[in-house]
């Protein structure tokens, strides 16, 4: 009888395994693919880091880089030399920005007439204006000469003032993290280290500049003129318009020059500085190179507050 009951035990025991082999088997299945599925996000995800992002000028890849870190992959389209009023695109860069999901534009010349075709060629790229927010200030920075209609340009150097930066800052680090949520700890971090460091940068700036009698300064191509707001002081251009003056106009230029007794002349390497040197030569000056588009942001600036320190006191 035992053994009756046992061959039976035995035989629901086989019929059982039969009828649930086919669910272990789906759930095996199952959990494989979800295992499978899992990896392959994980892997997409792991894939879309670093961002991919364009910026138009050096400094920018600077803030950039401070506040996105290693999350980030950062582009300049205007190369060291070149004029962001003439640049073009290079088709490498053209081939790259297909490819981006984040340019930050700032405002400078070339964007004009390239800005909608950049957007054309990669629709889903985000664009962000650093700008927005900022209120911009007038560059006509050339009341000495005395002609009745002289031109203005809009300055857009606008990350010549520190404090500025903090504002276009806070806007890299909201537009890195609505594209990246997962880095917003991160992104919110490195933001607040650059803000100590961009607030450290203005302080020893206004301690280099402070007691200075004279705060007019001359320079060929006005693109320090936030940096001048900021810091109280007046930049002189010799270029007007975007254009060497005509020999009149830089005949009073001389005569004020020397009635101000300046004695240096702030050029950039972006720009001719053959009309510089003629001026130099009428007024006995030297000649100071700095840099507004520089990727070392802090120390360009605080080359020029000391060349300054130096030629105002």
């Amino acid at each position: 009888m035992s053994e009756s009951f046992s061959g039976l035990a035995a035989a629901r025991r086989s019929s059982q395994a039969a009828v649930f082999a086919p669910v272990r088997m789906r759930c095996l299945v199952f959990f494989c693919l979800l295992s499978l599925a899992t990896l392959f996000t994980t892997t997409t995800a792991a894939a879309a880091l670093p961002l991919r992002v364009f910026v138009s000028v050096a400094p920018e890849k600077t803030f950039v880089t401070r506040v996105g870190g290693q999350r980030v992959q950062v582009a300049v389209m205007v190369q060291p030399g070149s004029s962001p009023h003439t640049y073009e695109p290079t088709p490498r860069q053209i081939t790259a920005l297909a490819d981006s999901d984040l340019y930050f534009r700032v405002g400078v010349p070339f964007e004009r007439s390239w800005m909608q075709r950049i957007r054309s060629m990669n629709p889903r790229m985000k664009v962000v204006d650093l700008r927005e927010g900022l209120p911009p200030r007038n560059g006509a920075d050339h009341r000495h000469l005395g002609a009745k209609h002289e031109p203005s340009l809009q300055d857009f150097h606008i990350w010549t003032s520190p404090r500025r930066v903090i504002s276009m800052a806070a806007r890299i680090r909201d537009a890195l993290t609505d594209l990246d949520p997962a880095g917003a700890d991160a992104y919110e971090a490195n933001y607040q280290a650059f803000v100590v460091d961009l607030r450290a940068l203005d302080t020893e700036i206004r301690n280099v500049l402070a007691g200075l009698s004279n705060r007019r300064f001359l320079v060929f191509h006005p693109a320090w003129g936030y940096f001048a707001d900021e810091y109280g002081l007046q930049q002189i251009a010799i270029e007007v318009g975007g254009k060497t003056p005509g020999a009149a106009a830089l005949g009073r230029l001389i005569k004020w020059a020397k009635r101000e007794e300046i004695h240096t002349i702030f050029v950039q390497r972006q720009h001719s500085s053959a009309p510089a040197l003629a001026v130099a030569q009428a007024l006995d000056a030297r000649i100071i190179r700095v840099d507004p588009l520089a990727e070392d942001y802090a120390p360009s600036l605080l080359h020029l507050a000391r060349s300054l320190q130096e030629a105002l006191r």
